[in-house]
């Protein structure tokens, strides 16, 4: 199980059941008006959301964030693509990754850091069902060990 941190908005949990993390990396994120009052509300989703590299931008497409509240005409579209601020060197380097056969681009968490708002990006490869299944019992085969250590 992910454990939220503290400055954790945002997290796709589900990105660790369904694909092997080979890679991290943080990055930052061009966001609009209402767009950070309403992550900072934790109102906003990666469940669909993937990274493109399109003319040497990276976009992340397929995240949600929530309308705000408490905004009025001027508030945000909920799923528009969203640039991410990289150096062009580690948009190179995810670029070539990502031509490689079976390795996709991932949105892990959005977080704070220093009052901004980053994106940890996953270079992550499919899980098949029967990996997906081997992990699930290796993960209850170690709750059992810990259970009967710490019933000893």
């Amino acid at each position: 199980m992910v454990k939220k941190n503290p400055g954790e908005l945002v997290s796709n949990r589900r990105a660790f059941h369904d694909y092997e993390i080979l890679e991290t990396l943080e990055a930052g994120i061009a966001l609009q008006g209402t767009e950070i009052k309403s992550l900072r509300d934790h109102g906003g989703a990666l469940q669909e959301a993937y990274v493109v590299i399109k003319s040497h931008e990276a976009f992340l497409i397929g995240s949600s964030i929530a309308p705000y509240k408490f905004g009025n005409i001027h508030n945000h579209e909920e799923k528009r693509s969203r640039k991410l601020l990289l150096h062009k060197k580690e948009i190179d380097k995810l670029q070539k990754q990502s031509e490689q056969k079976g390795l996709t681009l991932i949105p892990l968490a959005l977080y704070l850091k220093k009052g901004f708002v980053k994106v940890k990006i996953g270079i992550a490869r499919g899980k098949k069902s029967h990996d997906k299944r081997s992990t699930i019992k290796e993960r209850e085969s170690k709750r059992d060990i810990e259970r009967a250590l710490k019933n000893q």
